[in-house]
C-alpha cells in the first residue's frame, strides 16, 4: 500500500525529507480498526517528530496524527464500530502514523466522522479538538454551561490549529469571556470570526492591551505557542489564583513567577491517554462523538483552512514547511490518494 515516511531526520527543503514508499497492509490487533484513509491533516507534531526522532536504520518512519476514513475491517475485540463506518480521530504516537492508505487505530480514541462534513472538513478535526477539549474542561477544569462566569479566557495563537477550535469551544459551551491572541490582519478577522470576544496583538505589550478592555479578570490562561517568550508577560496578566495551560515545548520556563499569585499551571499533552494506556482512554472517543454532534448541530464549525492536493511526499513536505514557517492559519488538509 502507499504511505509516505521518511528514513532520516532532515529540513523540510531536502528532497528526501519526506519520500514515497510502498508499505505491507498492517493487520489490526484485538481492538483495532483498520481505516482506508480519505483525508489527512498536518499538525506542529508532525514536524516536531520528524526532526527529533529518525528511524532505526532501514526503517521507515510513517507520520500523521490525524484522520478521516472508513473502516474496512476490525479487530477480534472491537465494539464500538463495523466495516464501513466512517470515521474521525487523531492516531497514537507510538504507532505508524496515518500517512498511509490504511490504517491501525485502537477503537477507543475514535469517533464518528460528522455526517455534515466531507473527509477533508472532517480530517482537520481530531487532534486539535481533543487538545482544546482536554485543556479547558479536563486541565482548566472549567464547566460546561452558560451560567454566568466571571471570568476572561485568553487564548495565545488563537489562529493556529488549536486555538481555533479552542475558541469556538470556550465561546460557544461556556459563558466565558473569550479573548485570543494574533499579531496579523489576517489571523486577527479569523479569530473574530471564530467567536473571540476581544483580540489583542501578542506581537506588542499584553497588559495595556488588556486594560483597555476593561473586561472581567484574566483567571485563565490558554498559552499555545511561544510560552517561553509569553510566560512572564502572561504571570502579569493572570488574576490571583489563575490557572495557566499550556501545549507548547517551551526551552526555559520558571513555574514560581507563579508563586506570589497562589497560581497553578498545566499541560496538556492529548497523546497521554494513548500512550499509557489509561482506563479512561474511551473518553476520547466519547470527546469526538460530541464533537460530531456539535459540528452536525450547527455549533462548532470546521477549522480547515486550506487542501494541499492528494497525500504525497511532495504535498506533505510544502505542508510541513508551510506550518514550520509560523504563518499557517486554522489547519492544513491533504485528501485522496
Amino acid at each position: 500500500m502507499k504511505a509516505v515516511g521518511y528514513a532520516k531526520s532532515l529540513p523540510i527543503d531536502d528532497a528526501d525529507a519526506l519520500i514515497d514508499v510502498d508499505v505491507a497492509r498492517p493487520e489490526p490487533g484485538p481492538r483495532d480498526l483498520r481505516v482506508a484513509v480519505k483525508a489527512i491533516s498536518v499538525n506542529p507534531v508532525d514536524f516536531k517528530v520528524r526532526k527529533r526522532a529518525a528511524p532505526p536504520a532501514g526503517q521507515i518512519k510513517i507520520l500523521g496524527y490525524d484522520a478521516a476514513g472508513v473502516v474496512e475491517s476490525v479487530g477480534s475485540e472491537v465494539t464500538l464500530f463495523r466495516p464501513g463506518d466512517e470515521v474521525f480521530y487523531a492516531g497514537s504516537i507510538g504507532r505508524q502514523g496515518t500517512n498511509a492508505e490504511l490504517h491501525l487505530v485502537d477503537e477507543r480514541i475514535v469517533g464518528r466522522k460528522p455526517t455534515t462534513l466531507s473527509f477533508a472538513q472532517a480530517a482537520a478535526l481530531p487532534l486539535t479538538s481533543i487538545t482544546a477539549w482536554e485543556l479547558l474542561f479536563d486541565r482548566l477544569g472549567v464547566r460546561p454551561g452558560k451560567a454566568h462566569d466571571p471570568r476572561t479566557l485568553l487564548i495565545t495563537g488563537g489562529a493556529g490549529g488549536v486555538g481555533s477550535i479552542l475558541i469556538q469551544l470556550a465561546r460557544r459551551l461556556t459563558a466565558l469571556t473569550v479573548v485570543a491572541t494574533a499579531s496579523r490582519p489576517q489571523t486577527q478577522a479569523w479569530c473574530r470570526e471564530l467567536g473571540a470576544d476581544a483580540v489583542i496583538d501578542h506581537s506588542r505589550a499584553m497588559q495595556p492591551q488588556i486594560d483597555a478592555l476593561k473586561l472581567p479578570p484574566v483567571a485563565l490562561i490558554a498559552s499555545l505557542t511561544n510560552t517561553d517568550q509569553h510566560f512572564p508577560a502572561l504571570v502579569e496578566i493572570l488574576a490571583p489564583q489563575g490557572k495557566v495551560a499550556l501545549i507548547d515545548d517551551p526551552a526555559t520556563l520558571n513555574p514560581m513567577l507563579l508563586k506570589p499569585k497562589s497560581a497553578s499551571l498545566h499541560w496538556e499533552a492529548m497523546f497521554a491517554r494513548s500512550t499509557y494506556t489509561t482506563p479512561d482512554m474511551i473518553a476520547q472517543h466519547d470527546l469526538l462523538n460530541e464533537v460530531a454532534d456539535l459540528i452536525d448541530a450547527g455549533v462548532l464549525r470546521t477549522t480547515l483552512d486550506q487542501t494541499f492536493g492528494t497525500i504525497n511526499a511532495a504535498n506533505l513536505r510544502r505542508a510541513h514547511a508551510l506550518l514550520e514557517s509560523g504563518k499557517s492559519v486554522g489547519k492544513i488538509v491533504l485528501e485522496g490518494w
